[in-house]
């Protein structure tokens, strides 16, 4: 690899495996996975159900801890760092969206977003900016002190974007964003995914069902017998 190509190079996993014990069996779910996402790439991955995509990601984004093998984000082997180390690297270097948007019910739409830095400790006035900034982006501006009890679904998953990148992270994980919600609804997220990619060069992995999203992404992967591989041209998924 040359010097230009490790610079452009976010996410280099070699040899990812992830291993259950089920009443004495050994259950493989990720074998000897092998990926590299440059930086800025976006990447729907698809599969049937069951063959371990959210564990991909929950292993990925160090949720869950790999059986063997290496994942590196700008050359720096995060499966070594010790669990204090790999929470605050996580909350810095790592957005999530899932498909149910986890808000905290209690806090308003701003408090929720202002959330990942209020865990680093940042200075809360400027966060506050930067977190309406993000809402404004998202579409929210108009809803900054309505709590998730007071969103639509779509505005929910709005939210739910723009605390993952309000710290602005190279790499977001996405695990079936819009899979609950209506396809109009869920159109308008998908542009705001491609919106965000293309402001702040943010790497995605995002696991979906949705088949006109993933023909979509300029690079789409199939998780299958516990291994990824490209698919050569996404478009052709429809």
């Amino acid at each position: 690899m040359t010097q230009t190509q490790s610079n452009d190079l976010l996410l280099d996993i070699q040899h990812l495996t992830k291993e259950y014990e089920h009443r004495g069996k050994i259950i493989p779910v990720l074998k000897n996975l092998e990926l590299k996402v440059k930086k800025g790439e976006m990447c729907a991955i698809v599969g049937a159900s069951g063959v371990g995509k959210s564990t991909f990601l929950n292993v990925v984004g160090t949720l869950d801890a790999p059986t063997r093998g290496q994942i590196r984000v700008n050359g720096a082997d995060i499966t070594r760092l010790s669990a204090q180390k790999l929470s605050h690297f996580r909350n810095k270097t790592i957005g999530f969206v899932f498909q149910f948007h986890y808000l905290l019910p209690e806090f308003t739409a701003l408090e929720n977003v202002m959330m990942p830095g209020m865990i680093q400790r940042n200075d809360k006035g400027n966060l506050r900016k930067e977190a309406e900034q993000m809402l404004n982006e998202v579409g929210l501006s108009h809803r900054l002190t309505h709590k998730p009890g007071e969103l639509s679904g779509g505005e929910q998953q709005r939210v739910a974007l723009a605390r993952a990148l309000v710290l602005r992270p190279p790499l977001l994980l996405a695990d079936e964003p819009t899979g609950n919600l209506d396809s109009k609804t869920a159109a308008g997220i998908h542009d705001l995914f491609f919106d965000m990619n293309r402001k702040y060069n943010t790497s995605m992995l995002m696991v979906t069902h949705n088949l006109e999203l993933a023909s979509r992404m300029p690079r789409a992967l199939e998780l299958a017998n516990g291994t990824v591989t490209d698919i050569k041209a996404a478009s052709s998924l429809l």
